[in-house]
């Protein structure tokens, strides 16, 4: 669900999630699949810990119900669940791996390094097997979590990074033609007019570093090949050109002064003064986010409802850039199972990528299905609009933290943010990474 939601993944979602109300949850059709209790518990007593981060509104009510449906069609079967804001969902998931022990049946993971990390630890189950046909259901997703052709988690949530955008404030702004995908000048365009109208161009919650660094990484997706970026992941070699280039694209940005006052200390997705909250509130023109943001903005205003003058477009392409213009960035969010969990829990994550479950999450706008017989019930016309984005053909780009999992990811995080903070420099960035990289071994 939202980022890091991101989550979720993202896709996810990452964050915080309410959502649209007066949508109906858990709803699906007569010939959508159901638990089978004769392939579970077969009668047992069973419990199944679940953690995720949908813990408000009606994205709690949801899988509330979610689980007591599988409670229902699994006599013995006691599904505990465990709902938490994001970034607490992540530092208690971190503790627990860490430690080896006290790690949910069923959470989420955002793939990438850090779900590499967990398998070398031998923390997961491979469900390549227990869970076939799902895996093959999903497969156009599954990638990002697999690990020598073995599949550790089945994503129920992918999407993509762009600017979310208050079309009646650019239309107060002046500004009537948005691109879907716009060039570098048309963005500092926006920027400008948004500025001579007295509004605030940008949010961004640079207090919680990652949405900062959503900036530079898509700075590397414009400026690097994917190949470029995978061959330097694999090596730790990062003196490539196109690097440095990201971060003077994030430094370019910088100078034109787009932030809210005080982007610095800024939170990302909680209360009216975050990133997510100033955008929901209407004091800023946009916000760079993920897939979530439709529920988080939802969920943070009064009514807690989407609302109509919500708008994307695709983060800006730069002149002579390497990558290509249909690349994107972003990730998602599936769902893993302990090592230690009883098989049930295979089946309780199997059914919540099944298509019942999916098409009541797309239904409520919680993140963008993988499963394709949920692709077409996503209610919000904006965020609908993603999913041909996402499956158009180019390559998406994983938040380049998760891919590259915590130390070396904190760590460029870290340096990131000093360079918002007009600290360090582009080649402190790639030092940073580099440095990490090495340390790691």
């Amino acid at each position: 669900m939202t980022r890091k939601m991101r989550g979720a993944t993202a896709v996810a979602l990452g964050a915080t999630i309410a959502l649209l109300a007066g949508a109906c949850a858990g709803q699906g059709t007569a010939d959508q699949e159901s638990p089978d209790s004769e392939n579970t518990a077969e009668g047992g007593e069973a419990t199944v810990e679940w953690w995720h981060n949908s813990n408000t509104g009606e994205g709690k009510e949801y899988y509330d119900q979610v689980a007591a449906d599988f409670e229902e069609a699994n006599p013995g079967v006691t599904v505990q669940i465990e709902a938490m804001q994001h970034e607490d969902m992540l530092t208690k998931l971190q503790a627990a791996m860490q430690a080896g022990s006290g790690i949910p049946d069923v959470f989420m993971s955002r793939g990438g390094g850090e779900l590499q990390n967990d398998v070398d630890a031998g923390l997961l189950r491979d469900l390549t097997e227990d869970a076939a046909e799902s895996v093959e259901k999903i497969s156009a997703f599954t990638g990002q979590y697999t690990v020598d052709d073995s599949v550790y988690a089945l994503p129920f949530s992918m999407g993509i990074v762009g600017f979310w955008y208050n079309k009646d404030l650019f239309e107060e702004a002046g500004i009537s033609d948005v691109s879907d995908s716009p060039t570098i000048d048309e963005f500092y365009g926006y920027v400008d007019q948004l500025k001579a109208a007295g509004i605030d161009p940008a949010s961004v919650g640079a207090g919680d570093k990652w949405p900062a660094a959503h900036y530079w990484y898509y700075g590397v997706v414009r400026e690097c090949t994917f190949d470029t970026v995978e061959a330097a992941i694999e090596s730790g070699d990062y003196s490539d050109e196109c690097f440095i280039k990201a971060g003077e694209n994030v430094q370019d940005i910088l100078d034109k002064e787009p932030f809210n006052p005080g982007f610095l200390a800024t939170g990302a997705q909680e209360g009216p003064t975050s990133a997510s909250g100033l955008l929901a509130s209407e004091r800023v023109g946009m916000e760079l986010a993920g897939h979530w943001e439709p529920g988080v903005v939802g969920g943070l205003r009064e009514d807690e409802t989407v609302p109509d003058w919500l708008g994307w477009f695709a983060y800006p392409t730069f002149p002579g850039q390497a990558g290509d213009p249909s690349d994107q960035m972003g990730g998602g969010d599936a769902w893993a199972v302990s090592n230690d969990a009883p098989d049930v829990a295979v089946d309780f994550a199997e059914y919540l990528v099944s298509d019942e479950v999916q098409t009541g999450f797309a239904e409520l706008d919680m993140g963008l299905p993988t499963n394709p017989a949920a692709t077409d019930s996503v209610a919000n016309e904006t965020l609908a609009q993603l999913i041909p984005v996402r499956d158009g053909g180019g390559e998406a780009q994983l938040y380049l933290d998760t891919r590259l999992g915590q130390s070396i990811g904190n760590a460029m995080n870290d340096e990131i943010a000093l360079l918002f903070a007009g600290e360090a420099g582009p080649q402190d960035v790639v030092d940073a990474i580099e440095e990490a990289a090495a340390a790691q071994g």
